[in-house]
């Protein structure tokens, strides 16, 4: 038998047992875990998605949330999980991204130990403020009154290293204020410790602050992406607003641990291109201030090489740390 042809039967040898697999494939529910809690941003995309993905994928879609440390707990478990394609990540630029130059050390690889799917959008935060504790009217107004007061205005994030921590710690840098970090367990909590006025402000996902915003309560004065976000269009950005240059957005994504066999990689991506191509999706995530992203397998492998790279930049220029 002539040697290409023994090299051919036995490579399709090789892939026959993961093509066999990913036929059979799901077969029982899908666990998808992620590092947020319950009506976090993430929850809110994950529901969205949700009956599409049952459909495409014709099994249970089980989310399950595994708050904890910027989202680690969640990554540590998906990481440690069997590659059989029923353990899946919610993950984000914070847990994809920042996590790895944040931490000092972290139980896993960012990008060596998970098998990334695709990407599923771009999220913009808002400054949101309460005007009952910062009177502002405008980016400027706010840093002008910040910097009245040094130490004295406190800023929340949903947690230590997440994407709302490092935004606002890269505009207090960029415009030379003194405010104190309030680190909060998610963004409920850190939501109402602002509603509530123990904190002055927050830079929050657009599609959990617009509530708040229409009902009243809060102020939004600049989003943190270079362009403004359709649903809040009179916003400005950060940038035009008085700190030239700032940017600041996340995005989220779902991954399998590593080892996760093509086949099912392919299946998974191609369920989440359907449910993002879907016009009535699509329409709920701009409505909320999201821009819905699809990805390839590789494409979006690389989006978290480029995004390791950014954030690392970043935490290095505001000197935060995580032992």
């Amino acid at each position: 038998m002539p040697l290409l042809r023994r090299a051919a039967l036995a490579l399709a040898a090789l892939l026959l047992p993961s093509i066999g697999q990913a036929q059979d494939w799901p077969a029982k529910p899908i666990n998808l875990y992620m590092g947020f809690p319950a009506g976090s941003g993430v929850d809110v995309v994950a529901r969205m998605l949700q009956p599409s993905l049952e459909k495409s994928l014709g099994q249970r879609l089980v989310i399950d949330y595994k708050p904890g440390a910027g989202g680690n707990v969640a990554s540590e478990l998906v990481a440690r999980a069997p590659s059989d394609g029923y353990t899946f990540l919610l993950g984000t630029a914070a847990t994809h991204g920042v996590n790895a130059a944040l931490y000092k050390r972290l139980p896993f690889d960012i990008e060596t130990d998970f098998t990334p799917i695709s990407s599923l959008n771009d999220v913009s935060n808002v400054l949101m403020i309460n005007p009952n504790v910062i009177d502002a009217n405008s980016v400027q107004d706010f840093i002008a009154k910040v910097k009245a007061a040094p130490g004295k205005y406190n800023y929340a994030s949903t947690g230590n290293g997440t994407g709302t921590h490092l935004a606002f710690a890269e505009f207090v840098y960029k415009a030379k204020l003194d405010m104190v970090h309030v680190p909060y367990k998610g963004g409920p909590e850190a939501i109402q410790g602002v509603l509530a006025g123990d904190v002055c402000c927050i830079f929050n996902q657009v599609q959990t602050a617009i509530p708040h915003w229409k009902a009243g309560k809060v102020r939004l004065l600049g989003v943190t992406t270079r362009k403004r976000v359709p649903a809040i269009a009179d916003v400005p950005t950060i940038d035009e607003a008085g700190v030239p240059g700032y940017e600041s957005y996340t995005w989220f994504g779902v991954f399998a641990p590593k080892g996760l066999p093509q086949p099912i990689a392919q299946k998974m991506n191609a369920a989440l291109k359907v449910a993002l191509e879907d016009p009535e999706i699509r329409k709920k995530m701009i409505e909320l201030g999201n821009t819905p992203r699809y990805e390839t397998l590789e494409q979006f492998k690389a989006t978290v090489h480029a995004d390791r790279l950014k954030w690392a930049e970043v935490v290095k220029a505001v000197g935060a740390t995580i032992d």
